[in-house]
């Protein structure tokens, strides 16, 4: 297996608040980078989606939290000041899900509230499976699992061979990533926030996507996921308190998912954004925060 040395910290945006500890935990050679905000219990660790981001895709919500709780981020392997790995295998959501734990070792949190969005879902299930003791409960933001069915207008196409055309979701190709990737990545984060004024939020993933390039990603499509009967199997004995935050006009997994994971997943709450698309945490980040306030809130007695 093949790993790079994690790219060294750009210039970037001011931020709200700067974490009080960095630093790097290792698996089979491979360095992730994590950050440690604030202090509280419960901790809350805002787990990485899919590597086409870092953790800035959290902005919205880490100095909120940071408040009342201590905070931990990661930036997933592939992107951030993670290494990027050529191996597909580096990017298995289960061995993702060690990721959680070597983290919160680091950050000296025994237990955590998870919150995750779209693919931080099926790596959480994982970690959670192994370690029920050390997830205190669990917040899904349209979550990218095998259960349910994706949007219509996706439409089934072929990633691994070239295709005639490169309108609309024919972009999600390898081919097309390496001879156009930032014009994926405009398309892309465009379906992640197909409500109305999202220009800004659309920049800030484009940008960070660009910290990431098409090789990686294609690494990481490649990877062994969760499969339908995992998932079902680890949502029928899920032990923590779960939260589903699902868009109702998200384009990019479909409302479907969901729903089928509230149903899998016994005493699960499930919360409907109307009009809401893939992003909820960065499209309407106040609102968000107040929900998960509330679902942790529960968890500490103190609702």
């Amino acid at each position: 297996m093949n790993a790079v040395a994690a790219f060294p910290a750009a210039r970037e945006q001011s931020r709200a608040r700067y974490p009080d500890r960095t630093g790097f935990v290792v698996r089979d050679g491979i360095r992730t980078f994590y950050e440690v905000y604030g202090s509280g219990d419960p901790p809350i660790l805002f787990v990485p989606t899919w590597s086409i981001v870092h953790s800035r895709i959290w902005k919205g919500q880490i100095p909120w939290f940071a408040r009342r709780h201590k905070v931990v981020t990661f930036d997933a392997i592939g992107n951030g000041r993670s290494d990027r790995p050529t191996d597909p295998a580096a990017y298995a959501e289960r061995r993702l899900g060690e990721d959680i734990g070597l983290v919160l070792d680091a950050a000296k949190a025994d237990r955590a509230v998870l919150v995750t969005l779209s693919l931080g879902a099926p790596r959480s299930l994982a970690f959670a499976d192994e370690h029920p003791d050390r997830v205190a409960g669990m917040v899904c933001i349209g979550p990218a699992i095998p259960l349910g069915s994706g949007p219509e207008n996706r439409g089934t196409i072929e990633f691994e061979e070239h295709q005639d055309s490169d309108e609309g979701w024919a972009k999600y190709n390898a081919d097309y990533w390496r001879r156009d990737y930032e014009g994926f990545l405009e398309f892309f984060f465009g379906q992640c926030f197909n409500e109305r004024h999202s220009t800004k939020q659309i920049e800030d993933t484009v940008g960070w996507g660009l910290d990431s390039d098409a090789e990686t990603l294609i690494a990481t499509e490649r990877a062994p996921g969760l499969s339908r009967e995992e998932t079902l199997d680890i949502c029928a004995r899920l032990q923590c308190p779960v939260l589903i935050i699902q868009g109702t006009e998200d384009a990019i997994t479909g409302p479907s998912r969901g729903v089928e994971f509230a149903k899998a997943v016994p005493g699960a709450r499930l919360v409907l954004a109307e009009g809401g698309g893939h992003v909820q945490n960065g499209r309407d980040p106040i609102w968000t925060n107040l929900v998960i306030r509330d679902f942790v809130a529960g968890i500490k007695g103190t609702a």
